[in-house]
C-alpha cells in the first residue's frame, strides 16, 4: 500500500501514531513549518507544497490569497502526480486539507479526512471518500447539518496518544535556557484574530507575571511591537511547545483542538480565549475536561482560579482511535460510503460564512 499524507503540524501530531503503527509506504506533503520535523522519518519522500496564511495586524487580500491557495494546489498535485498513491490522509481544518483534496479529486486519488472540527469544517470535505469522528454524537452532527453521512467514529482523537508519548525535557531545564523561574505561556493560534492581539497584550501585561508568548502564525515582529513590558518574551520560529507548555505554571490560549488537546494530557491549567469560534469542538472539550473558556477582559479573573484540566481519559480513547484508522485504512475500499457532494459543500460554505 502507498500512502500520502499532507499536514500542517498540528494535524501531523495526529498522524505520527498512525504511521508509526501501518504497514505502508507513505509520501509526506507538508504545509507550514514544523510539520516537516514530525513526518520525515515515516516517510520515503518528503514535499513543501505551500505556507499556512501569515497574520500580522492586516490580513491578506482574498485575491492574494486565491492566488497563493491554487500555488499550493498546483504544487500538490505536482508531487503527487505518477506516483501511483493508493491513499490520501488529511486532518483538521486547516488550509492543506482543502489544497490536498482538490489535488486528490484532480488526480482520482481516494481520500480519508480525520474531521476534529465539525462546526466549522473545510468544505471540501463534502468531497471526502471516507471522514472520521471521535463520537456518534459529531456523527449525527454532520449527517444532520451538513448532509454528510460517510462518517465512522473512531471513539477518540489520535493526536493525544502522540502527546502522551512524547519525551519532554525537565521543567527545570526548559527555564534555564529562557532564563526564567515560574512563567505563563501565551500562544496565539487560528482563533484569533490580528486586531484583537493588542488587547490580549494589554490584558496579559497587566497580570505582572513572566510570559512567554509563541506567536505561531503572527509576525513576531508585529507581536514585539505591540508590547511594552519587559516580563512578556515572544519565541520567534520553530519552538518545542510541548516541554515549554508542561514546564509553565499555566497557559493562556486562541486556538482550537490541538491545544486543547495537549493541555488536558499533560495536566496543564489553562485559559482558552473564547476567539471567534464561539462554537467549536474545542470548546465543547475545553468544557468537558475543565479548561476555563473566557473572553480577553476575562483573563485577569481566571487566571488565579485555575484547576488542572482532568484529560487523562483522552489517552486511551486516543490509542483506540489509531488502531481504528489503521483499520479503516487497510479496508478502505469496502468500508467508503457516497460522498456528501456539491449540496454538502454549499451547507458547509454558508456556515462557514459567519467566520469570515
Amino acid at each position: 500500500m502507498k500512502l500520502a499524507v499532507i499536514a500542517e503540524i498540528a494535524p501531523a501530531k495526529a498522524f505520527v501514531p498512525i504511521l508509526e503503527k501501518i504497514d505502508a509506504e507513505i509520501i509526506g506533503l507538508t504545509h507550514g513549518t514544523g510539520a516537516d520535523t514530525l513526518l520525515t522519518k515515516y516517510c520515503t519522500e518528503m514535499h513543501h507544497i505551500g505556507e499556512s496564511r501569515g497574520k500580522g495586524a492586516e490580513k491578506r487580500s482574498k485575491a492574494k490569497i486565491a492566488s497563493l491557495v491554487f500555488e499550493d494546489v498546483i504544487s500538490t498535485i505536482r508531487a503527487l502526480k505518477g506516483k501511483k498513491i493508493d491513499l490520501l490522509l488529511t486532518c483538521g481544518n486547516a488550509g492543506d486539507v482543502r489544497k490536498g483534496i482538490i489535488a486528490s479529486k484532480f488526480l482520482r486519488i481516494p481520500d480519508l479526512h480525520i474531521e476534529q472540527d465539525f462546526y466549522n469544517p473545510i468544505e471540501m470535505i463534502a468531497f471526502s471518500n471516507l471522514l472520521t469522528v471521535p463520537s456518534d454524537h459529531y456523527k449525527n452532527f454532520l449527517a444532520q447539518n451538513y448532509g454528510i453521512f460517510n462518517s465512522k467514529v473512531i471513539g477518540g482523537y489520535p493526536m493525544a496518544s502522540y502527546v502522551n508519548q512524547m519525551q519532554l525535557k525537565d521543567p527545570e531545564t526548559v527555564k534555564s535556557e529562557h532564563n526564567i523561574e515560574d512563567f505563563i505561556l501565551l500562544v496565539f493560534g487560528g482563533d484569533v484574530q490580528g486586531k484583537g492581539i493588542p488587547q490580549i497584550i494589554k490584558n496579559v501585561e497587566k497580570l505582572d507575571r513572566t510570559v512567554l508568548i509563541v506567536p505561531f502564525r503572527f509576525d513576531a515582529t508585529y507581536i514585539r511591537s505591540l508590547i511594552k513590558s519587559p516580563k512578556l518574551k515572544v519565541l520567534d520560529g520553530f519552538v518545542e511547545l510541548l516541554s515549554i507548555m508542561n514546564a509553565s505554571s499555566s497557559m493562556i490560549y486562541g486556538a482550537g483542538m490541538g491545544l486543547t488537546i495537549e493541555a488536558g494530557v499533560l495536566g496543564v491549567p489553562s485559559i482558552k480565549l473564547a476567539g471567534f469560534h464561539r462554537q467549536h469542538a474545542s470548546v465543547d472539550l475545553a468544557s468537558q475536561i475543565g479548561i476555563q473558556v473566557a473572553e480577553i477582559d476575562e483573563i485577569h479573573k481566571y487566571i488565579h482560579e485555575l484547576k488542572d484540566p482532568n484529560g487523562k481519559w483522552l489517552v486511551n480513547d486516543g490509542k483506540k482511535a489509531v488502531l481504528n484508522v489503521i483499520d479503516l485504512i487497510n479496508n478502505f475500499e469496502a468500508l467508503k460510503g457516497e460522498k456528501g457532494g456539491i449540496k454538502s459543500f454549499r451547507k458547509i460554505w454558508n456556515a462557514r460564512s459567519k467566520f469570515r
